[in-house]
């Protein structure tokens, strides 16, 4: 039998990351529950820590208060409790599942259950600070990886002095975001660093010796027999939703934990949001629609109507510098493959390194990607988000050359 009344219950949300703390700034007493032991932070800024140039304090999130290095463990759905590994158990009214995701471990050989010394995965706070502790300059980085984490990992590492290698098994760079062209130009720029890009590139397991009880990494074998010598490599082979304590608890999950337009999973008492979160059958895995559904969702526990139908997410990576002239800035939205009958155009700078790209499709603009000079970009994200035909009289290359305004 309850204690207390259901609206005498506080909302309880599990999970201190940047979708977990943003609905507890939005809804008064809140109680979060967080496995790391810092605060809230911005996972945007990750390189930008292993690179050295902000403190993990600057990229920590308005104070939220937060149960940190607290783990929960069990959700009983009949009395509404969590049990955590502290001992504790909380009540709630509404329980908030923002467990995020977990760094996907590649089943490489020599990769067991426990990591080799030298062999990070790169997600988490702890994780950049453990990078940013061993590299120096002259260390040789392996990045397992050639998207947005790995690339972020690899040019970051680069700043710091390594020697750095990044392999990716996909036909270019950033797959998902960008086209042949633009995925060329990010390559030019990242060995213009110093970075070797291999694509096309199957790794196959790890090279590792043994110190008495301990692994270190040496090298990283690729499928044709090639070895890489390794002192640090980099595990940036994407992200697996946290479903674990949903599926304990008999929540519905598929890939993720089955959200709908009001966040609630298949027990009207709990929600998911995040990385965690399928809505509409869709993973976002990404900052802005994880913010996008705090926001929805602190409007439904308020009791105002609210319902969440997806985001058009645009994807901006700065590729940072100490010299203002190696930096990049780049942006993706949409389908930037095009499909037979779409209209394509693209503006390209060689000399500025800039390239810019649309498509356009049954008179509605599609996709597209920019790179270096990103002038253009909010326009298109306003035209690409509103999803309204093109006017007539608006030429592609004005939209490729139009400012957006500023």
């Amino acid at each position: 039998m309850r204690k207390k009344t259901e609206s005498a219950l506080p909302v309880v949300v599990i999970g201190a990351g940047m979708a977990g703390a943003r609905l507890a700034a939005r809804v008064p007493g809140t109680t979060v529950v967080g496995e790391e032991r810092h605060a809230p932070y911005n996972r945007v800024l990750l390189a930008d820590v292993l690179a050295g140039r902000y403190a993990p304090d600057v990229i920590a999130l308005p104070a939220t208060e937060v149960r940190r290095g607290v783990r929960a463990v069990r959700i009983d759905r009949a009395d509404r409790l969590v049990h955590c590994d502290d001992g504790s158990v909380l009540h709630y009214g509404r329980l908030v599942l923002a467990t995020g995701s977990n760094p996907v471990l590649p089943p490489l050989r020599g990769l067991g259950d426990t990591l080799p010394d030298g062999v990070h995965p790169f997600r988490t706070l702890d994780d950049a600070l453990a990078l940013r502790a061993a590299v120096r300059p002259g260390v040789r980085a392996v990045v397992i990886g050639g998207g947005l984490l790995g690339v972020s990992a690899a040019r970051a590492l680069a700043e710091c002095g390594a020697q750095v290698v990044l392999a990716q098994q996909g036909e270019h760079l950033m797959e998902r975001q960008l086209d042949p062209e633009a995925a060329a130009l990010l390559r030019v720029h990242l060995e213009a660093l110093g970075v070797e890009v291999h694509t096309e590139c199957r790794v196959r397991g790890l090279r590792c010796t043994t110190a008495t009880t301990t692994e270190s990494v040496r090298a990283v074998e690729l499928a044709d027999g090639y070895e890489l010598a390794a002192d640090l490599t980099v595990l940036a082979c994407g992200v697996r939703p946290r479903t674990g304590l949903a599926l304990a608890a008999g929540l519905d999950v598929r890939k993720g934990i089955v959200v709908d337009d009001e966040l609630r999973t298949s027990d009207p008492y709990i929600h998911a949001l995040g990385d965690c979160a399928e809505h509409r059958s869709t993973l976002y895995g990404l900052a802005g629609p994880a913010l996008e559904q705090a926001d929805v969702l602190a409007e439904v526990l308020a009791g105002r109507p609210a319902r969440y139908e997806g985001t058009r997410a645009l994807t901006r990576l700065t590729l940072r510098s100490p010299d203002p002239l190696h930096a990049l800035d780049l942006a993706a939205f949409g389908e930037a493959r095009p499909l037979p009958g779409d209209d394509v155009v693209r503006l390209a700078d060689a000399t500025r390194g800039a390239y810019r790209t649309v498509v356009v499709r049954e008179g509605r603009l599609a996709g597209g990607v920019l790179l270096g000079d990103l002038g253009a970009v909010s326009g298109l994200a306003r035209t690409w988000q509103d999803d309204e035909p093109l006017p007539p009289a608006m030429s592609l290359l004005h939209l490729l050359i139009d400012d957006g305004g500023h």
